[in-house]
């Protein structure tokens, strides 16, 4: 007998903005560029992805590819993004260990 299953999205569950700002958040502290571009594409289909790169001021088609497993962000989509989502990037000292 074969199992039955349903793929999994986040972004049908991420439907309130202190849970994605959450995740935003955790990924940005996790040092992982591959988990914070997962986290914001997640939150952006969330969001809706033509209303997220309409107010970050790129087309949907250049939102999705910079999103994407094998996209590269420029700075300037990325805080973008990030504002979109009524978030900004901070920058402070490294620990030291």
């Amino acid at each position: 007998m074969t199992l039955e299953t349903t793929p999994f999205d986040a972004a049908q569950y991420l439907d309130d903005e202190q849970s994605q700002n959450e995740l935003i958040a955790d990924a940005m502290a996790s040092g992982d560029l591959s988990y914070l571009k997962n986290a914001m594409n997640t939150v952006a289909r969330a969001r809706g992805m033509t209303a997220v790169a309409s107010q970050a001021g790129v087309t949907r088609d250049t939102l999705y590819k910079a999103l994407s497993e094998t996209g590269d962000p420029k700075l300037s989509t990325f805080t973008g993004v990030l504002k979109a989502f009524g978030l900004k990037m901070t920058v402070e000292p490294i620990e030291a260990a």
